[in-house]
């Protein structure tokens, strides 16, 4: 009976031939999902002005459309984009740009080292022009 049950297992094995193909589809998905994330990120990451911007835990603004950025930097200057302008140019710069959308969104960033007043008589400087979405930016990493 030994016999019998080693012939059967013998043939059992010889007609087994294990699979070495390794599906790549998972694989491929995850790397388009990797990629369409850093193609949607990577344009966000680059800024124009360098500035050291403070810290909180506030949830992040969302929107649809492309934000307008205004920076206050270091030593006060004002830039809309990557431009330096005036503070006193800069409503009729902004209503240029934005065609008198008075929605458009505007992010300002401002430095942490600069006097807190400049950066709030720039936010008070666009919502007297009647800009109504205007948004503080701030580094989220510390919170």
């Amino acid at each position: 009976m030994g016999i019998v049950a080693n012939q059967h297992s013998g043939k059992r094995n010889a007609h087994y031939h294990p699979m070495a193909e390794i599906n790549v589809t998972p694989m491929v998905d995850i790397m388009l999902v990797l990629l369409i994330i850093f193609m949607v990120t990577s344009p966000m990451l680059v800024a124009g002005v360098t500035v050291d911007l403070p810290e909180t835990s506030a949830a992040a603004v969302s929107g649809q459309d492309e934000p307008l950025s205004v920076t206050v930097d270091g030593k006060g200057n004002v830039y809309v984009q990557d431009t330096k302008v005036k503070q006193s140019e800069l409503v009729e710069k902004l209503s240029a740009i934005t065609g008198q959308k008075k929605d458009t969104r505007i992010f300002v960033r401002g430095d942490k080292t600069v006097d807190y007043g400049k950066v709030m008589a720039v936010v008070g400087a666009i919502n007297a022009a009647g800009f109504t979405k205007v948004a503080l930016i701030t580094d989220t990493t510390g919170g």
